[in-house]
């Protein structure tokens, strides 16, 4: 296998609130164990975009702040992000960078931060903060554990990543959390998402290694320990609560 697989990081500098570059450690060292070669080109604020360069994006989460800073950025390349994510390019979006993917971010004076507006989402300041450990069934991957921490309410018209099955989801209300479209994947899972959950890791990997026309069977590795971590997370740190109408 000579070709690599190209991930962009977007704006390391300000979307990076939650550790989110553990997610791109994740994905290179799985690439690694199975002799797949992988670039990581980071791209910061005022840099050329590019996306065609990409077989996978990330946008992590940063502060209000900060995602306003990004939000000027990226509507300038509307056009560019929507045709991309039309054509197929995986997108991993978390927390704040999943919020800029939709319509708008309302603040809680009522203004509008506006996002890409590429998926049918809009999102609402609220209180009290959304802040906990949390579990999610996909199904295509299973069980996705980790920790939420956002006072956005967001609710969009396209698939959930996941049903939740404790904690809060997208805005506490719905039982959903985070999106799948076409190849978007959005969540309010931060911190280490895909190193507690392999199985996720794969299915995005699969996905950039299928949009990039590179040939891989992603054979099993050997995940003992990461599947002993999310088992401990999962009898440790998550209540179940109660069926949901």
């Amino acid at each position: 296998m000579s070709r690599s697989l190209r991930i962009a990081h977007l704006y390391p500098e300000l979307l990076n609130l939650y550790a989110d570059r553990g997610n791109i450690l994740t994905l290179c060292r799985r690439c690694e164990w199975r002799g797949i070669p992988v670039e990581v080109e980071e791209v910061t604020a005022g840099d050329p975009l590019q996306l065609a360069r990409y077989h996978l994006v990330l946008l992590g989460g940063g502060s209000d702040r900060e995602q306003e800073i990004v939000a000027r950025t990226l509507v300038a390349e509307r056009t560019e992000w929507a045709d991309a994510v039309a054509a197929g390019l995986p997108v991993l979006a978390v927390c704040g960078g999943y919020q800029l993917l939709g319509e708008y971010y309302e603040l809680p004076g009522g203004d509008k931060v506006p996002g890409l507006a590429v998926l049918d989402l809009q999102t609402v300041a609220g209180e009290p903060r959304l802040i906990g450990n949390i579990a999610i069934e996909s199904p295509v991957c299973g069980t996705i554990v980790g920790f939420e921490n956002h006072g956005g309410r967001t609710r969009h018209r396209h698939e959930p990543l996941g049903r939740v099955l404790a904690g809060h989801g997208n805005n506490g209300e719905d039982g959903q959390e985070g999106v799948r479209y076409l190849n978007v994947f959005g969540t309010y899972i931060h911190g280490p998402l895909l190193p507690k959950n392999p199985r996720l890791a794969d299915w995005i990997l699969q996905t950039a290694l299928d949009y990039a026309g590179i040939p891989a069977d992603l054979a099993p590795l050997p995940d003992e320990l990461e599947r002993a971590a999310h088992e401990a997370f999962l009898a440790r740190r998550i209540t179940p609560e109660p069926a949901r109408a």
